[in-house]
């Protein structure tokens, strides 16, 4: 298996170099264009001195300049940090700070939040947009005057490529380490366990920067030469449209199949190419999937992970039995065991805490040992995620142990949340919860104490929620209560 992420792309692009790597609205990428784009913006990196184990924070939408930022950055031995699009400057300051990054990558639109903060991280001094109207770099113009070679240093699969935040139970965000052997276990998901080739045509709807995105959406899909097909704008018109090129198959969260389901006019596309559907990111209710099934006649196999181990653990293969509501079988390399309070072993059948041992486990939290060895205890991540095993090794998810939302697929520590709530200078203190959602999963809830004489109102809350959170962690429901229980 090859460790060097890099180097496997750079394989996959001599192999077949006349190959689709990408298709964005009307225009495809052949893997030789893929190759030269993503040497010639590394080229430009180099120039401004980001070298092996720098720190470059990538905040883009699903656009083919995501890709090659991506591997332009893990080429040159530095790491690629993956940034919420949605991020505010608030949250902005924190990441670019904690993860001490030397460069920002985005999108001209989105640059104005980082001129907002740059003072504040004096650090990160490289600003690169996707056009040439701001910052020191851009991707499109460093295509136009550099060399399409790029000489990589030596990378070994224990050296960090991404990191990825993940929201922690303190309410400050930590940087999930992930390096080029964990991500490269990842790589193999199509070949080996979805049995694709270089035929297979994903469609790319979860964000590349959230951990399941980047593995189902890019990395497997690029270790075996067949095509990403990349969505500019979300919605269900666009996903059976995209279907038509060809896709032969969907890796996406609960909400897209729900959405997909109620549909209305579904059958007016073709959707003879699809050939499965992998849903993951939060628990899809078990009724729903062979109603799917059966209305596309494509089998829907839910997967289970998390941004700590690389992210996928557990998928239900295509081509065995499918056991409602559990979410597969370990995946090749993976050991999945259920412990008690003492981190004792139990049997099988047995409600506990899941634990995951392999090579998909993160090397750790980014400066934080202690929340590090929190998670992980002699060789196994704890993922505070309760569940059983039956006897023929199919694991079912049981509940949560940590406090934590599932929203969209995202998870959102309340504690985070909590923290802003009480930044407000007419809250005397919040708690907040989920409450079941059909779309979504779960939305965010809040409870919220006014001081004494305040006016406060729901709308006046969630603006100030919105002013320091990403959208998706901003309650959508806030009731004013006497007292928490």
């Amino acid at each position: 298996m090859e460790q060097n992420l890099g180097k496997m792309l750079e394989y996959t692009c001599i192999k077949y170099p006349d190959r689709v790597s990408l298709i964005y609205k009307d225009k495809s990428i052949s893997y030789a264009q893929l190759d030269r784009a993503v040497n010639a913006f590394g080229n430009g990196l180099k120039a401004l001195g980001i070298a092996k184990g720098d720190k470059v924070a990538i905040m883009l939408p699903n656009i083919p300049e995501f890709i090659v930022s991506y591997f332009a950055i893990l080429k040159l031995g530095a790491v690629a940090v993956t940034i919420n699009t949605l991020s505010t400057p608030y949250e902005l300051r924190y990441l670019l700070d904690n993860c001490d990054a030397r460069a920002f990558i985005t999108t001209p639109s989105s640059a104005k939040r980082f001129e907002e903060i740059k003072e504040i991280v004096p650090r990160c001094e490289h600003l690169i947009t996707t056009d040439d109207s701001h910052g020191n770099l851009s991707i499109n113009g460093s295509m136009e005057m550099n060399a399409f070679e790029l000489d990589m240093p030596e990378i070994t699969g224990d050296d960090p490529a991404v990191m990825i935040y993940t929201s922690g139970l303190t309410g400050k965000p930590l940087g999930a380490v992930l390096t080029h052997r964990n991500l490269s276990t990842q790589s193999l998901l199509l070949k080996d366990v979805c049995y694709g080739t270089a035929d297979d045509r994903g469609l790319c709807l979860i964000p590349l920067f959230h951990s399941f995105g980047a593995t189902v959406n890019m990395l497997m899909i690029l270790k075996i030469g067949a095509s990403v097909v990349m969505i500019d704008q979300f919605n269900l018109e666009n996903i059976f449209k995209s279907i038509e090129k060809k896709v032969t198959y969907i890796a996406a969260v609960p909400r897209v199949f729900l959405g997909m389901l109620l549909f209305e006019g579904a059958d007016n596309y073709d959707m003879s190419s699809l050939r499965f559907c992998i849903t993951g990111g939060s628990a899809i209710p078990p009724e729903y999937i062979p109603m799917f099934e059966e209305k596309f006649g494509v089998t829907l196999a839910q997967g289970y992970g998390l941004t700590e181990a690389s992210p996928v653990c557990s998928v239900n293969r295509i081509d065995e039995v499918q056991k409602p509501g559990s979410i597969g079988l370990p995946m090749p390399g993976v050991e999945a065991k259920v412990f008690d309070e003492t981190g004792a072993e139990l049997p099988a059948e047995s409600t506990g805490e899941l634990v995951i041992k392999g090579l998909n486990v993160m090397k750790g939290y980014y400066k934080n040992e202690k929340a590090t060895a929190e998670v992980i205890k002699n060789g196994w991540l704890h993922t505070g995620d309760l569940a059983r095993i039956d006897k023929e090794g199919y694991i079912f998810l049981e509940g949560l142990k940590k406090r934590m939302i599932i929203t969209s697929g995202f998870n959102v520590y309340p504690a985070e949340i909590e923290n802003v709530l009480r930044m407000h200078p007419e809250v005397s203190d919040a708690r907040v919860t989920g409450k079941e959602d059909l779309m979504r999963g779960e939305i965010v809830r809040a409870l919220v104490i006014k001081r004494q004489g305040s006016s406060v109102s729901e709308k006046d809350i969630t603006k100030h929620c919105r002013k320091y959170l990403s959208s998706y962690k901003a309650p959508r429901e806030v009731e004013f209560v006497e007292g928490l229980d």
